[in-house]
């Protein structure tokens, strides 16, 4: 229970400084799974393609790890282990699935990990504040009273563990298409097993008082989320290798604003579309599960094709006005 003790202790420093640092690190929390996921989406668009299939890859391998590992291990949260834990503002109910191990930890750390795995030998300011932002979600985990330090650790490790093998898989095979498509048809299938394995393993039951203490359904929603990402990625990204054959329109007048509308597109489907037209109408299961693919197929394939046309309209459209 020395766990308990210590987010006990956080606790007490959260109530005798009259919750004045609550809202920083419940800001660092939301940011790292709200806001930073969309990084991969504009490095891959606008920056580096192969940095931004690597930071994509490196997040879609790690939600769908992790939401194994969660439904696996089956850690209740804090609170429920101990009445004495009270978590920090809206943390309860802003908190979701099983505890083991940190999916927002695990996120940040492949989002901000790999932006230090880029730039710590060309923009060494830029890799400490990613270390920094690794950190300070870890701790708010724990400040916040959602995690305990185990959790945070492992979900720490787990992603430096992804973004290590993603990375020497990456230079491995980098230009081998066939490679490529061969591992993506190993991605879906372990995609497949690992909706097979959650909704077909028992989950624990216990009731206080006549009531479900945890509801499993509820704790799969994350995975269902993972791994519609997960195909949607593979699936799109199969579509543009093969197809589309993205190439970043760089110095294009456009693609800063065409990027920024990319993103504008993908976070109202997140955020406000998706919840209330296919989740409402398929559940949080499969709702979540297509919602999540569509989104990520777009942010592979379709957004790609828009901004590679745009641009090359621009250029030829310029072309022909300077020699008319």
């Amino acid at each position: 229970m020395i766990d308990i003790q210590y987010l006990l202790w956080l606790q007490e420093i959260r109530n005798a400084t009259g919750g004045l640092f609550d809202e920083f690190f419940n800001s660092i929390s939301k940011v790292a799974v709200d806001i930073m996921p969309f990084l991969p989406f504009f490095i891959f668009w606008a920056v580096d393609r192969k940095w931004g299939y690597r930071a994509l890859m490196t997040l879609g391998v790690g939600e769908l790890i992790n939401g194994v590992i969660k439904l696996t291990v089956c850690a209740y949260r804090p609170w429920i282990r101990s009445d004495l834990i009270e978590p920090a503002g809206d943390s309860k109910v802003a908190a979701t699935g099983y505890s083991f191990p940190s999916g927002h930890t695990m996120s940040a750390t492949c989002t901000y990990g790999t932006t230090f795995a880029w730039q710590r030998n060309k923009r060494t300011w830029l890799a400490v504040i990613c270390a920094v932002l690794i950190a300070l979600t870890g701790f708010s985990r724990n400040f916040l009273g959602v995690h305990t330090p185990q959790d945070v650790i492992v979900g720490f490790t787990e992603a430096v563990i992804i973004i290590c093998i993603v990375g020497a898989v990456q230079k491995r095979i980098d230009g081998n298409e066939k490679t490529l498509d061969i591992l993506s048809v190993v991605g879906v299938i372990a995609v497949i097993l690992s909706l097979i394995y959650i909704t077909q393993k028992p989950y624990p039951m216990d009731y206080v008082d006549g009531a479900l203490l945890v509801d499993p359904g509820k704790m799969m929603n994350d995975s269902f989320k993972a791994c519609g990402a997960f195909i949607g990625l593979l699936i799109g990204s199969y579509v543009e290798r093969h197809y589309i054959k993205y190439e970043i329109p760089v110095g294009a007048k456009d693609l800063p604003i065409l990027s920024f509308v990319g993103f504008m597109i993908a976070f109202t489907w997140k955020e406000y579309f998706a919840p209330a037209t296919i989740v409402a109408a398929l559940g949080g299961h499969w709702g979540h599960f297509i919602s999540r693919c569509i989104l990520w197929f777009f942010v592979v394939a379709i957004w790609p094709m828009v901004i590679q046309k745009v641009c090359n309209y621009k250029v030829l459209k310029d072309q022909s006005e300077k020699y008319a």
